[in-house]
């Protein structure tokens, strides 16, 4: 695929842009695993834990909109 490894010295920026927004991402899978039914999944129909997962979603972005309002 023509991706080359780039490792970056400790200390020295690596230039390539390569993991500059993974926390983001990081981030966003520590927030669903506040829901348990998520963490762990009860569910054997794909259809309830997909609105499982839509209704955490809101609460995460509910929440952080109170955070910014207030």
């Amino acid at each position: 695929r023509g991706v080359t490894p780039v490792i970056a010295r400790r200390g020295t920026p690596h230039g390539s842009g390569l993991g500059t927004r993974r926390w983001v991402v990081e981030r966003t899978i520590a927030w669903l695993h506040w829901f348990r039914r998520l963490r762990i999944r009860w569910e054997i129909r794909d259809d309830i834990h997909q609105a499982f997962l839509s209704l955490a979603c809101a609460l995460i972005y509910w929440r952080q909109l109170q955070r910014t309002q207030s």
